[in-house]
């Protein structure tokens, strides 16, 4: 439809940055460098200094981050990883690939992200049953900071790893602290519809432990310490310089196009808050300073507006509508319907609309117009 309003349009933000994009991509090709050269230097070197944290290594992908640092960190296998079922899989996903076992946790209905409260009450009732748990993976859905400072503590007193999963929130701020500078380790992703988005997979590990960096780096290169001389059981999970190259022209305006992000953000709020309680928003906590990647709202009759805005030109997406404990992939783990009420209550009412940079307030006006039409206000 031509006058309708996309979910996403990458497209725009090539056009914006096109000529620096195509001039660095184009120094690459010419250098003859193509993989652990100057770009990838640069980027870790100045992503490090942007999230305030000592070490950044760049890996292929934000699921390759999160497996790296789990392979890195050795846990033992007879030990479970705490961990949200409201998240893309990669988030459990890497869990499995490290040969330890996942325990899903239920979440805060007001932020969308994981319960300390539930972290706290499961890792009782594991202990309980003799079981151990050995780290817990915090996600900042959508780009809204996790009750990441309580979880970090928690995590130091029970003498837990505590690692982020900050792919949908590169940028994001929790009492003037970056999201990704907490707990041992994190990682993001660069797929192009990310906050700072590649034009292709790529993805950034930050920690401030240079042990855990120094072998994440050896894991990422097959496990070499030396030239052919293999001490770990590694991975192919390089970053590319040209990736690099067109992340560092993106990183330069990163900070106005999260600006951006916010002006719509509170576009949305301020136009569609009086419609509770048939439109709902996830909350963010003091002093948390979203980036949202995905802007998602909890509607009444979601089904009957997603279908009514797309035929009004409206593109819109659930994420994510069967939560992760009762895929089937994870039956093994144990869980059913109705053990997670928090998260299967929210997978029934989430509903993510148009949002990026580059979208017009013209356009999200007309978004706000239709949800309203929708409930007959």
């Amino acid at each position: 439809m031509d006058n309708g309003v996309p979910f996403m349009d990458l497209k725009r933000a090539y056009s914006h940055y096109r000529d620096k994009i195509e001039e660095a991509v184009l120094k690459v090709l010419r250098s003859g460098v193509y993989l652990n050269g100057p770009e990838t230097e640069s980027l870790e070197r100045e992503l490090a200094e942007f999230l305030g944290v000592t070490h950044a290594v760049g890996v292929a992908s934000g699921t390759e981050g999160l497996h790296l640092i789990l392979q890195a960190l050795d846990l033992p296998r007879d030990t479970y990883v705490l961990l949200p079922a409201f998240t893309f899989v990669a988030t459990c996903e890497v869990v499995v690939r490290a040969g330890i076992s996942p325990y899903f946790v239920d979440i805060d209905p007001k932020t969308g992200n994981i319960s300390l409260d539930a972290l706290r009450d499961t890792l009782v009732k594991l202990r309980n049953k003799g079981k151990k748990v050995s780290a817990v993976i915090v996600v900042s859905i959508f780009g809204n900071p996790a009750d990441l400072i309580n979880i970090e503590e928690f995590c130091k007193d029970e003498r837990l790893h505590m690692i982020e999963d900050i792919c949908q929130a590169f940028g994001a701020e929790l009492d003037g602290k970056k999201v990704g500078s907490f707990g041992i380790a994190s990682a993001t992703s660069f797929y192009p519809t990310k906050n700072l988005s590649a034009f292709g997979d790529g993805g950034m590990i930050f920690t401030n432990d240079f042990p855990l960096a120094k072998k994440i780096r050896y894991l990422k290169e097959h496990g070499q310490t030396a030239p052919y001389y293999y001490e770990y059981h590694g991975v192919n999970g390089r970053i590319d310089e040209i990736q690099c190259a067109i992340l560092r022209v993106k990183l330069r305006e990163f900070r106005e196009e999260l600006k951006k992000r916010e002006k719509l953000a509170e576009f949305y709020r301020e136009n569609l808050q009086d419609l509770y309680p048939y439109v709902r928003f996830l909350e963010t906590l003091p002093k948390a300073k979203p980036a949202y990647s995905i802007y998602s709202l909890r509607v009444e009759r979601r089904e009957e507006l997603k279908a009514y805005l797309e035929r009004e030109g409206i593109s819109c997406r659930v994420y994510y509508p069967i939560p992760l404990h009762l895929q089937p992939i994870y039956k093994d783990v144990g869980f059913k319907q109705g053990d997670l009420p928090e998260t299967e209550a929210l997978c029934e009412e989430i509903l993510s609309i148009p949002f990026f940079p580059y979208l017009t307030l013209e356009e999200a006006l007309k978004v706000v117009q239709k949800i309203r039409a929708f409930y007959g206000k």
